[in-house]
């Protein structure tokens, strides 16, 4: 086993025990994924306890989703199809993380988006917060519903179901998990109080210069945040975002 291959297992561990211990899974919730190089895929095995899991207990899978390294007596996660996508979808990205955190999936069965510009860690870190369309999870259909809006965002909720972050770690996707449910906690709060107050659009503007600064931006997301957040042409400067 590389160094690097033991190091990429031990932050996987990792931030299965942090996702469980913050409440983002339980049980055999969850799955953790990142490219290993050379056409490779590391990722959580199915059924396991993802707070509860040992580096060698991983499983390697191939771009088609065959395993190909791992416990014979383990399989990938159900939801490969769905990391298989994202994937796809954004080459850059080196490792995907699927949660249930339960303030983002009770907010979907209440009609209440996360696309709102609340937070300005989440406009910095996250951009827009999509929420998916229902989809069985562990189907084509899930996987579907990602590859419509994956490619355009880091940090998806999904129907009913849970979450999706990417990022160049699986740290940098953990976080983005943690922005993610926070957001979504906070809407939760200005729910209960019947409060609807996002950021002005100037605000906004502040924050998305920082974030193409720090070369997050995606391709897109002008119209995204114009549609969303009223950040269109303020003070007649267009974003080139």
């Amino acid at each position: 086993m590389y160094t690097h291959e033991l190091e990429l297992r031990q932050e996987i561990v990792k931030i299965g025990r942090l996702m469980y211990d913050k409440g983002l899974i339980l049980a055999s919730d969850g799955n953790i994924s990142a490219r290993l190089g050379h056409g490779r895929i590391l990722l959580t095995p199915s059924g396991l306890h993802k707070g509860m899991l040992e580096p060698d207990q991983l499983i390697i899978v191939n771009e088609a989703g065959k395993q190909v390294g791992g416990p014979r007596h383990l399989h990938p996660t159900s939801e490969l199809p769905m990391h298989l996508e994202a994937y796809r979808q954004r080459p850059e990205v080196t490792a995907v993380v699927h949660a249930h955190p339960p303030y983002a999936v009770a907010l979907s069965i209440a009609g209440i988006s996360l696309a709102d510009c609340l937070l300005p860690e989440a406009v910095v870190f996250l951009g827009t917060i999509p929420t998916t369309a229902y989809a069985t999870p562990s189907s084509a259909e899930n996987a579907l519903v990602v590859r419509e809006l994956i490619g355009k965002h880091d940090g998806l909720v999904l129907q009913r179901h849970g979450s999706l972050t990417v990022g160049n770690s699986p740290m940098q996707a953990f976080m983005r998990l943690e922005t993610l449910e926070r957001h979504a906690f906070i809407a939760y709060l200005l729910a209960t109080l019947g409060i609807h107050s996002p950021m002005p659009p100037a605000d906004v503007q502040k924050l998305l210069l920082i974030r193409q600064q720090l070369g997050l931006s995606r391709p897109g997301e002008t119209e995204m945040f114009c549609a969303q957040c009223g950040v269109c042409h303020p003070e007649g400067i267009h974003l080139a975002l």
